[in-house]
């Protein structure tokens, strides 16, 4: 049985109210995988006309929160995320609307079973940015582990 995660969406912009400011969306949530985009609004925009970098690792970082949200949120009374590292490719130059694809890089289980057994675990998220068309704008790795509560 899949948990339920409709939650996450909600809980991202109350959690990071970043996310609300710039007006990212959700349109897939699940505990493997989440897709958000970034409107294309001329305040978010850079020299050339595109979302600024910062806006492209802010879109890219929060698909991979609300990813880990989603695969954790059963255990956060157990553990807390947080980043490790993040390393981003600008592969072209971004016009208009962006989408992120989060995708868990290891099963939730195999990460719970290394907390469990004493190990604090790390753990990638892929994220994949694209435009409108489809096309990959740039390519993004966070490393999230999970700080146990004392």
């Amino acid at each position: 049985m899949s948990q339920d995660v409709s939650f996450v969406a909600d809980a991202m912009k109350q959690a990071v109210p970043w996310v609300k400011t710039t007006g990212i969306e959700f349109e897939e949530v699940s505990a493997s995988r989440v897709v958000a985009s970034l409107p294309d609004d001329e305040t978010l925009r850079n020299h050339v006309g595109g979302p600024h970098a910062a806006m492209m690792f802010g879109l890219a970082e929060t698909a991979s929160g609300a990813v880990v949200m989603a695969a954790f949120a059963a255990h956060l009374g157990k553990a807390t995320p947080l980043v490790a590292r993040a390393d981003i490719a600008y592969k072209k130059v971004a016009l208009g609307v962006l989408r992120a694809e989060a995708v868990l890089g290891r099963s939730a289980d195999e990460v719970l079973a290394e907390l469990e057994s004493g190990t604090r675990p790390e753990f990638p998220v892929t994220i994949t940015i694209t435009n409108a068309e489809g096309v990959t704008t740039g390519e993004m790795t966070v490393v999230w582990t999970l700080k146990p509560a004392r």
